[in-house]
């Protein structure tokens, strides 16, 4: 019994801390556009000076951009065929967690105070409420010459605040891989 709460608690942690660490990634783009003629890139000033981050924060994701652009065969260009800006959003998630796993010192109905059940702790009873900042990171491709969106790409997840700058940079650097992973889009195939 011992054994299975503690392969229990950690499959528990393990899946909560990969579901806090994902991102989820929504894209979509204008169907008409031939992806293929963009080769060239340049950031929208107007649009990233809009973003409500701190100006590091900002250079941290322009950063992360350019590398995975560059990844991808783009150059940075004064005549881009492609502007590119960001957009942020965050937003206080509260989770109430109901810790009532089970009966503490009662088992099977009966009551026994020297052997505990699939209660963890003192009884297992109480709610615990935590709060995370969850955000929103939305990258905008703009055709340059028609000053026009073709393609949008946002992930979300769970922002760590964390005093550590290494991982900060981690994790928006993960926020720009994963978004950025369904650009340049790939048109279906029609079948006939």
């Amino acid at each position: 019994m011992k054994n299975v709460k503690l392969v229990t608690l950690f499959a528990l942690a393990g899946f909560f801390m990969v579901s806090c660490s994902s991102v989820k990634v929504v894209s979509d783009y204008d169907t008409k556009t031939d992806f293929g003629t963009y080769q060239t890139y340049a950031f929208y000033k107007t649009g990233i000076d809009k973003a409500q981050i701190s100006d590091l924060d900002k250079k941290r994701i322009l950063r992360a951009i350019e590398a995975e652009m560059t990844t991808r065969g783009f150059a940075k260009s004064q005549k881009p065929d492609v502007l590119i800006s960001i957009f942020t959003k965050e937003r206080e998630r509260v989770d109430v967690y109901n810790n009532n796993f089970g009966w503490g010192g009662a088992w099977g109905g009966f009551y026994n105070p020297w052997v505990w059940g699939p209660g963890w702790g003192w009884g297992g009873y109480g709610n615990n409420v935590s709060t995370r900042t969850e955000g929103s990171l939305y990258i905008d491709v703009i055709d340059a010459n028609k000053k026009e969106l073709v393609w949008q790409g946002r992930g979300i997840g769970t922002l760590n605040n964390t005093s550590k700058i290494e991982k900060k940079e981690a994790r928006i650097k993960e926020f720009v891989s994963h978004i950025l992973k369904e650009y340049p889009p790939i048109p279906a195939v029609a079948s006939n």
